[in-house]
């Protein structure tokens, strides 16, 4: 139960949060380590609601930030769910927008990854669709490229080759 009180003094107000504040969040054990993690993550790029389709007002109960290392999806209300998945694990993105999205100025992307929780990752009614999606494309590649990791899909190589070996 969150309980709110105002006054009319600002400073009463800020110290009744504080105290409340301190009641709801947890403690960190080890702040070294955490500033560590955190530092890891890189550094915050975007961070975007989910949003109602009709309005595209911003709907608090699924959000996505995006790191230039990781990106994290926090959904629920009562029972909160934070899942992440790193860059360089992200091996194709793809926009697609409905005629209603288009209206309302929101898109969908569609996140395919060899992640083992997630293997596709929906962000669905998100504003700045294409940018966020361009950046994610070209974060996952240098991803990838600091951490040495390659992608390999068969493209048919074999077939093009005559019986010796040669390329045609």
């Amino acid at each position: 139960m969150v309980l709110i009180l105002l006054y009319h003094n600002e400073y009463n107000v800020r110290v009744h949060i504080e105290k409340w504040g301190k009641l709801l969040m947890a403690k960190i054990a080890n702040p070294t380590q955490n500033e560590a993690s955190l530092t890891a993550k890189g550094t915050l790029q975007y961070k975007e609601y989910g949003r109602l389709l009709l309005f595209g007002i911003p709907w608090p109960f699924k959000r996505y930030e995006i790191y230039e290392n990781e990106m994290t999806i926090i959904s629920g209300f009562l029972s909160v769910k934070e899942d992440d998945c790193f860059m360089y694990k992200i091996s194709d993105v793809e926009l697609s927008r409905s005629l209603l999205q288009r209206m309302a100025g929101l898109s969908t992307i569609t996140l395919f990854t060899s992640d083992v929780t997630d293997k596709t990752i929906v962000m669905k009614n998100i504003k700045h669709g294409r940018e966020i999606k361009d950046f994610i494309n070209q974060e996952s590649e240098r991803a990838r490229l600091r951490r040495r990791t390659v992608n390999m899909q068969n493209i048919g190589f074999n077939d093009d080759l005559e019986d010796d070996g040669n390329l045609e």
